[in-house]
């Protein structure tokens, strides 16, 4: 068995379904290996959506995603996906080939220290010397990416090592790392803290992040509020974690989130942070001591909490462990007047300030989107004003709500829509994402179409990087620099090459009929939705 051989019969013992990738010349002993096995294999347009794809597998599927590469070029285009799924703990391994042994550090064609490069947004990468290590290596660096606070692992494969033999594959059955030993289970006596804090407690709140999707722990929050009684708000990562509609969720926090949810936290007597970052999209000031608020922080990174703000009680362990753990205990918050005054804030949040009536409303048309979506679609918001007007008015139901929160990367959704596709083909998937980041990944396209992974796709088209333009509105005075998008493709030529159905939204009067007729179509389709170049989020 060649150390290629040894590479895919490892995925085999993975339980992997799919990877993504793009070949060369480093990664070809590997690619070629790969044809013995019965593993779907995706060619992306270019790496770094390979990541992306790996992403949005990941998160739906609750499994390892895969991506591939070459070296050089190939491996150093993965970076940004890679810290993509870092900032926002998604579990993905990234195999890399690598030049041979011999000439590495020589500067050699297509020689590049990827292991060095990517070494601050990484749980942990390998370098392959020995061709017998590769099982070993494998099985560390599915367990590493899976375990613990998840993310991003590397596995750089010199030519040589996939080309040399092994003498006896033996995959490990178990894991061992003596530095590594992700704590799982909360301590008993912190449990018993949290529970009397919230007996205690006037006017708790939960913010959830994606910590909880993360652990597989939504159904556990939701009960652990309505059995204690407890409000919800989310940060942009935690959306999903509650229906939207659901009487005790109370919207995203942050900069960019609700009002009354921000007031929610503000006022808050209790808030109990479960598998969030203590940052500025969940907190406003998080670097302020809360003086008369009690601050309890539940996550499986023992690094993050008091990072910024040090909790009265800090909770380490696996997020869906310490609430089945919580179920023992009985508490109910007796807080009706709290969620009263909560319902009453989101009551008398202000409504937003309808465009001109010429252009399509993004609010109004995400709201209609939403309700015409299936129970258990997954939607994809890329990065832009398209971002915050999605978190801020997409209905989640029973389905799930993927955006870049930690790097805020541009061009993630059509990616991330066709990894998620891969992972639930039965499942409606809808990428939601401005006419600039659709150009960073529209080569996808034809990724899409090549593998049978129809995704719908909207572009809100304004002829600008719009949050950018809202912001140098503000800040320069409406002195524009380098956001004016002319030049851009006519979106329905671009479809009919791709052999997409297009449709086009001038306005509101026939919205109701075109997503409609959007959405009943089984294969891809692309909408185009325009709106007011000079609208803004809020």
């Amino acid at each position: 068995m060649l150390g290629a051989d040894a590479m895919a019969r490892c995925l085999l013992e993975e339980q992997v379904k799919v990877v993504f990738g793009y070949p060369g010349v480093a990664i070809c002993p590997f690619f070629n290996s790969m044809l013995a096995v019965d593993i779907d294999r995706v060619l992306v347009r270019t790496e770094q959506n390979a990541a992306h794809m790996a992403n949005g597998y990941a998160r739906i599927s609750g499994n390892v995603g895969v991506c591939i590469a070459t070296s050089g070029p190939g491996a150093t285009n993965l970076i940004t996906g890679i810290a993509t799924a870092y900032a926002d703990s998604i579990p993905i391994v990234c195999i890399t080939g690598q030049v041979d042994s011999k000439q590495l550090g020589s500067d050699v064609f297509q020689e590049a220290d990827i292991t060095g490069a990517v070494e601050s947004f990484v749980k942990y990468s390998y370098l392959v010397k020995d061709v017998e290590d590769i099982p070993r290596i494998f099985r560390e660096a599915f367990h590493i990416a899976s375990t613990g606070r998840k993310g991003p692992v590397l596995i750089d494969v010199p030519i040589d090592i996939q080309n040399a033999t092994i003498s006896k594959f033996a995959y490990p059955e178990e894991v061992n790392l003596r530095t590594y030993k992700p704590t799982v289970k909360g301590h008993v006596v912190q449990i018993k803290k949290v529970i009397k804090a919230i007996s205690k407690a006037e006017r708790p709140i939960i913010c959830a992040g994606g910590g909880v999707l993360l652990s597989e722990g939504a159904h556990e929050l939701r009960d652990f509020a309505h059995r204690c009684n407890i409000p919800v708000v989310s940060t942009l990562m935690g959306i999903g974690v509650m229906p939207t509609d659901d009487p005790l969720y109370f919207g995203m926090v942050g900069n960019n989130g609700k009002s009354y949810a921000n007031r929610a936290m503000n006022e808050s007597d209790l808030i109990i942070m479960i598998g969030a970052r203590v940052a500025d999209r969940a907190i406003s000031q998080p670097d302020l001591t809360m003086d008369n608020t009690v601050l309890v922080h539940i996550d499986v990174d023992p690094a993050e909490i008091g990072k910024n703000v040090g909790p009265h009680i800090p909770l380490v362990g696996d997020i869906k462990t310490i609430l089945k753990d919580m179920e023992k205990y009985e508490v109910r918050c007796d807080i009706d007047d709290w969620i009263e005054r909560l319902n009453e804030y989101k009551r008398n949040e202000p409504k937003r300030k309808p465009p001109r009536e010429e252009y399509v409303d993004p609010a109004r048309f995400i709201e209609m989107l939403s309700d015409k979506l299936n129970d258990d679609a997954v939607y994809v918001a890329d990065v832009g004003q398209n971002q915050m007007w999605s978190c801020g008015y997409h209905k989640v139901k029973n389905g799930r709500f993927l955006t870049s929160g930690g790097m805020g990367t541009m061009g993630y959704s059509i990616p991330a829509a066709i990894g998620a596709r891969a992972a639930a083909p039965d499942r409606q998937i809808v990428a939601v994402c401005g006419d600039g980041s659709f150009q960073m990944s529209m080569m996808e396209l034809a990724t899409m179409q090549q593998h049978g992974l129809p995704v719908k796709i909207i572009i809100f088209h304004n002829g600008y990087l719009g949050l950018v333009r809202e912001y140098q509105y503000n800040t320069y005075k409406a002195h524009y620099s380098v956001v004016d998008l002319s030049g851009s493709p006519d979106f329905g030529k671009l479809a009919s090459a791709y052999d997409i159905p297009f449709f086009k939204l001038e306005n509101m009067s026939n919205a109701d009929k075109v997503i409609d007729d959007f959405l009943s179509i089984r294969d891809p389709a692309l909408m185009e939705v325009m709106i007011d170049p000079l609208d803004v989020v809020k």
